[in-house]
């Protein structure tokens, strides 16, 4: 055996799985999130028919042409689901990015610098807390105009002022650890600490939050389309299509597939987040440690 083969052997050997990733509602739902991203991904040649072309009868119940039957206009809704995943989930995910980046910054300079800089941006913070997320999103994206670049702004807009709050009283407890304190005393700046010392200890209870919330960025942005405030037809949205379904009751599977996709993938995150959260927490870490691969 070669000394590359060996050392090749004994990185498989030590590669661990991560401890989030051992417990079975974690394995679910990484499984379920896997499964979406190849769908949205491999769409173009996964989808049976083109999700733009009403080539069918209206209003047609599943069939074996038809997996998921037709909507309104003829189209196959199997294609538009699979088609939506490619709109839902990537903005979810840069809405949950964004909002991580611009709140974690906010709450990260309010808590280390504190005082007058503490008070106006938490202030700012109470502002936008003070409205109901989701209503403030609908007010924002119906000023703006219905569009999913509108509904991403308006969505972020409303996610921000959690992650500055948990990013805040995060740094607050860190800044007094005596390693940043001593690299303070070295001659560090005040950016410098905050960027080296700070942060890279508060990451983790961030990147849980974040992992809940993509699941409610693809609802909220589901229920902005369904209001007619995200995606503009005919581009493939789930929310939009639960819509159309609503419209049309009696043919259920033209609501009922779409909205089954939002409801696996925000069980997904949950379960993802979940199960961070238990392997980041010491009481819980412990139950959900194990061995090598």
């Amino acid at each position: 055996m070669t000394v590359d083969t060996q050392a090749l052997v004994a990185s498989r050997r030590s590669f661990r799985v991560p401890a989030a990733l051992r417990s079975p509602l974690g394995y679910v739902g990484v499984g379920i999130v896997l499964i979406w991203a190849f769908i949205a991904v491999a769409a173009p040649w996964l989808a049976p028919f083109d999700p733009l072309a009403d080539d069918f009868p209206r209003l047609q119940p599943p069939d074996a042409t038809n997996l998921m039957g037709t909507d309104a206009i003829g189209r196959d809704v199997l294609s538009r689901v699979m088609f939506g995943a490619r709109t839902s989930m990537p903005l979810a995910f840069l809405i949950v990015a964004s909002s991580m980046v611009i709140g974690s910054t906010i709450g990260a300079i309010a808590g280390y610098f504190g005082k007058a800089v503490d008070e106006i941006l938490m202030r700012i913070t109470d502002v936008v807390f003070a409205f109901p997320s989701i209503i403030l999103a609908m007010v924002i994206a119906a000023a703006l105009g219905p569009s999913l670049t509108n509904a991403f702004i308006a969505l972020v807009f409303v996610s921000w002022p959690s992650y500055a709050r948990v990013a805040r009283s995060l740094v607050i407890v860190a800044r007094k650890n005596d390693y940043v304190v001593a690299g303070r005393l070295l001659g560090a700046g005040p950016l410098t600490s905050l960027r080296r010392d700070v942060m890279p200890n508060v990451t983790s209870p961030l990147l849980v939050l974040g992992s809940l919330n993509v699941g409610t960025a693809v609802l909220e942005l589901a229920g902005l389309s369904f209001l007619g405030l995200g995606a503009i037809p005919p581009l493939p949205d789930w929310g939009a299509a639960v819509s159309e379904g609503v419209h049309h009751f009696s043919s259920w599977w033209i609501s009922l597939y779409p909205g089954l996709a939002i409801l696996t993938v925000v069980v997904a995150f949950n379960l993802i987040g979940d199960s961070l959260r238990d392997s980041l927490d010491p009481s819980t870490a412990k139950q959900v440690k194990g061995g090598r691969l």
